[in-house]
């Protein structure tokens, strides 16, 4: 008696463990590890886990904004937020639901959410990479005209530049050093603009990158691509391994065909200059 009523007792437990792994396909999650992941002003909000027979809606909330949805009954785990964020000076929080299809959030019962972190796009957005628009190298001076990185925000029917928002409070830093040298050199300007002075008939390379000084955090760019003055090495730096070892084979072939030449020459000329010494010698040599 006592055996079959374990039995019974197992039986129940595996059925009922069954019916959960069966179930849990169906579980519906909260949303976890909410991030921001910003770069001139492009806000792309992000969580854990992908979900499965539910979804998620996204609330942004913010101190002069009104609560607004968007990327409802979403199964992705991110949302492109950017549009909602034009005021970027304010604080803003996200509300990620997590929903059942057919039901929405604003229904009595309010779904399962999680908060995320504060985010301000002023303080907290990535500056993206600057551009070297245009450069030159004249006798003892360098002139660098810098690019500003554009934002998804428009104005009149252009994009924003990251100097239409930040204004004076943006400059850039110029690092520069001789061409082959490890010493470098820095110079900052308010503008998008460098003049400074080199040393005459040296090679110089440069990269930029664009500060905010009145961040605590994440003050500094991406770093610009490197340029360098001399034209020569830049097209030599740009070359690929396969084209560098075309113009080493050439280069070879043709210094091998010049000492062919130079042996070739050289025998022709030794042959025809021994009969004419043999010739002058007397005969009964």
């Amino acid at each position: 008696m006592a055996s079959a009523t374990y039995s019974g007792a197992l039986l129940l437990c595996t059925l009922l463990f069954l019916v959960h792994l069966s179930s849990g396909n169906s579980e519906v999650l909260t949303a976890v590890n909410i991030t921001w992941s910003s770069i001139n002003f492009k806000t792309i909000l992000q969580w854990e886990p992908k979900p499965v027979n539910y979804a998620y809606t996204v609330e942004i909330d913010g101190n002069r904004l009104i609560r607004k949805k968007t990327c409802v009954h979403t199964t992705a785990t991110e949302c492109d937020v950017t549009n909602l964020l034009k005021d970027v000076k304010d604080t803003y929080t996200a509300r990620v639901y997590s929903v059942v299809p057919n039901r929405d959030v604003d229904d009595f019962d309010t779904p399962s959410y999680e908060v995320s972190p504060e985010f301000i796009p002023y303080t907290q957005t990535e500056i993206g990479m600057p551009t070297i628009k245009t450069f030159e190298q004249k006798e003892k001076t360098l002139k660098v005209e810098i690019e500003d990185p554009l934002t998804p925000y428009r104005f009149n029917g252009s994009f924003q530049s990251i100097r239409d928002i930040f204004k004076h409070d943006l400059e850039y830093t110029l690092y520069y050093w001789k061409d082959q040298s490890t010493g470098k050199k820095w110079a900052n300007t308010k503008s998008n603009q460098f003049e400074i002075s080199i040393d005459q008939g040296k090679s110089y390379c440069f990269y930029v990158q664009a500060t905010i000084p009145s961040r605590l955090n994440n003050r500094s760019s991406q770093k610009s691509n490197e340029k360098c003055t001399s034209v020569k090495r830049e097209e030599l730096d740009g070359l690929e391994l396969e084209a560098i070892l075309i113009i080493i084979a050439v280069a070879a072939g043709v210094l091998t065909l010049i000492i062919i030449f130079s042996v070739v020459v050289y025998k022709c000329t030794r042959s025809k200059a021994a009969p004419t010494k043999k010739e002058s010698m007397p005969l009964n040599a």
